[in-house]
């Protein structure tokens, strides 16, 4: 049985969630949003924050100054 989720995404953010689900050849939303949730329940997104956390200190990243500086 499935459930309906509602959340709430500020303009620029809806705008990226669209965008990626187009360029990754997602089906909908919801099946993007369901793909970040497997990741993360597999750990995955925690072992690349750790990734980034470690090239950051090693000084292998960029500064965002804003949301734009992401794509």
């Amino acid at each position: 049985m499935r459930n309906v989720i509602n959340i709430s995404l500020p303009e620029p953010l809806v705008k990226k969630v669209t965008q990626a689900t187009q360029k990754h050849h997602f089906a909908s939303k919801s099946e993007f949003f369901r793909y970040l949730l497997r990741e993360w329940m597999a750990g995955k997104l925690a072992k690349d924050l750790e990734e980034g956390r470690k090239e950051h200190r090693a000084g292998k990243t960029k500064v965002l100054r804003s949301m734009k500086d992401l794509w």
